[in-house]
């Protein structure tokens, strides 16, 4: 009875923060693995990023604008078994771009996509405000607009935007997304939710996402976090983008103002994509 009463309580609990924007902590059950085969994974082993894995998210070269920084794929460095993306104020500009802070955006729709199964990252996000990191997935039907997401939904199944100081509460959480229908009057978005999460820039966790015909699950550290049918859900193929975003004020705060030494790489220990057995 007690065992009852508690699990009420902190149910109840869970849908006040819910309620109020406020992060929770994932209680939902465990994930099984055992009903998936792994079909594509990037461990970081080499010397170098896999070029034959992954590419500038629609860029192939140079650098590329995004929101107030730069991307430039010669950010994304493979070192000691981990991919790490660096964040950093370039005063000569980068692969010619201008001055600005630059990262990086890569994903693998040159060369891997699938629909449905399990898709997981372990990584440490990076520290420091203005700082947006996530891994998320896309295709290009994502720009239609037809009333659905179901040819096309951006994933995202964890974004860091909650780093800065102004926002306490919210520092060690990462929130899930779904949109669809493009990007203007027309677009449809929905947070599935905001999570708590033990020390994210010091540590490593992973963040997954279960997806079948009928709706998304994600999952934090192997707990379900939340789930979601929003849009119809995607029946395409979509392929995997693992990114650092900057902003000069909003959500993440305002990347010029961290003190020289304070922002951290992006470090991703592996991603591993699953399917249906």
């Amino acid at each position: 009875m007690f065992e009852r009463i508690l699990a009420w309580l902190l149910s109840g609990a869970q849908a006040l923060l819910m309620l109020a924007g406020l992060p929770v902590t994932p209680r939902g059950p465990a994930l099984d693995l055992d009903k998936f085969v792994l079909t594509w994974s990037d461990e970081f082993e080499g010397d170098g990023l896999d070029t034959d894995k992954w590419g500038g998210h629609y860029f192939d070269g140079g650098a590329a604008p995004r929101r107030d920084g730069w991307w430039c794929l010669e950010m994304a460095q493979v070192r000691d078994g981990k991919l790490h993306i660096p964040s950093a104020y370039m005063e000569e500009g980068m692969a010619g771009g201008p001055a600005g802070y630059y990262s990086a955006g890569i994903d693998t729709s040159r060369s891997f996509a699938q629909r449905f199964g399990y898709f997981e990252v372990r990584c440490m996000m990076p520290k420091g405000q203005g700082l947006w990191s996530a891994f998320w997935m896309f295709n290009h039907q994502v720009g239609n607009v037809d009333g659905s997401g179901r040819d096309g939904t951006e994933i995202d199944i964890y974004e860091s935007a909650y780093y800065v100081k102004k926002c306490p509460l919210l520092k060690n959480a990462v929130t899930t997304n779904l949109h669809y229908d493009g990007y203007g009057d027309a677009h449809r978005g929905t947070n599935v939710g905001k999570y708590r999460v033990t020390e994210p820039y010091d540590t490593f966790h992973t963040y997954g996402m279960e997806w079948n015909e009928d709706e998304y699950i994600f999952y934090i550290d192997g707990v379900e976090s939340g789930r979601s049918s929003f849009g119809g859900v995607s029946q395409n193929e979509q392929w995997l983008i693992l990114s650092v975003e900057h902003e000069l004020g909003g959500w993440a705060g305002d990347i010029s103002l961290n003190k020289p030494g304070e922002m951290t790489d992006f470090v991703v220990d592996y991603v591993r994509v699953y399917q249906y057995k």
